[in-house]
């Protein structure tokens, strides 16, 4: 078999089918005791793309999660997010006999004409759980299990015409939830935030520094790349941190070059401009005036 295979499940009874699992109560939704879950010899030799939500809690297992370009130990509370479409691998070595955790699988389908069809896509740890994992305390583990168990009540009873919602409320609880821990996760890992803020800081000045007027203005996805993030992840973090977002640092760090060679060189608003890599000098001026309050000549003029 080849080692790169992907493989593509695109229902949640197929899923099950794969796994061996009994078929869903629901074709849309599933709750999964993950210690039900088989894994056979070829299972760390795929790499899977889900046409679902996977979310999930893992715990006592001997191997690793491999998403994106990151690996996860299965640490004790260890939560992943998966959105429909994104690869993942589970390199499992052997099944422990106490390991446990669950999988929520959620169809987009099972969203349809709900305000979660679209608001979902704002919970960001779905685009930047590739570099990140949560990991839950102890208290903050006892609250996601109380979620999981209200849903797996609904789950287990005659669904009625009540049963969506009340699921639905209790997705929606969870994941605002998750968007508390893992604020209060970026907050608690200041050491590793600083060491991005100290990497983005060099990648700005080596950016200027190096011919900018070829290169063009940095992007947040440029930036993201080079630090091995993604661009919503490095976004969140920023802000958490600083309070500027990825956009705004660039443009704090622009306007920083900007008012160094209005001052200290005799170059023109438009050499200046095209140094820091507009491609029109008009760009330039609107984005320094909306930032300062002046023209780049009125700034200029205010060290003569």
């Amino acid at each position: 078999m080849n080692d790169n295979r992907i493989q593509r499940i695109k229902t949640i009874s197929e899923y099950h089918r794969s796994r061996g699992l009994t078929p869903p109560l629901h074709p849309l939704i599933s709750l999964i005791d993950y210690r039900s879950i088989k894994h056979g010899p070829d299972t760390s030799k795929i790499s899977w793309v889900n046409d679902f939500y996977l979310i999930a809690l893992k715990k006592n297992i001997d191997g690793k999660f491999r998403y994106g370009q990151q690996d996860y130990d299965f640490d004790e509370g260890t939560m992943f997010f998966i959105a429909p479409g994104q690869v993942f691998r589970i390199e499992v070595s052997r099944d422990l006999p106490d390991r446990s955790g669950w999988m929520l699988l959620i169809h987009p389908d099972f969203f349809w004409r709900t305000a979660l069809a679209k608001n979902i896509k704002n919970y960001e740890y779905f685009g930047y759980s590739a570099h990140e994992a949560l990991f839950l305390s102890e208290q903050e583990e006892t609250i996601i299990t109380g979620i999981v168990q209200n849903i797996s009540r609904e789950y287990q009873s005659n669904m009625d015409k009540f049963s969506q919602q009340i699921i639905l409320s209790q997705i929606e609880v969870l994941l605002n939830y998750a968007d508390r821990f893992y604020h209060r996760q970026f907050l608690t890992r200041q050491i590793s935030n600083h060491q991005v803020l100290d990497r983005l800081e060099v990648l700005l000045n080596e950016h200027f520094a190096n011919n900018a007027s070829q290169n063009g203005l940095p992007t947040v996805n440029y930036l993201a790349e080079q630090l091995n993030l993604s661009s919503d992840y490095l976004s969140s973090l920023l802000k958490v941190t600083t309070g500027l977002n990825t956009q705004q640092h660039i443009h704090e760090k622009l306007i920083a070059k900007a008012k160094e060679n209005l001052s200290a060189t005799d170059l023109s608003v438009t050499e200046i401009a095209y140094a820091l890599g507009f491609e029109h000098p008009q760009s330039f001026s609107k984005l320094f005036k909306s930032k300062t309050s002046q023209s780049p000549l009125e700034f200029r003029a205010s060290f003569r």
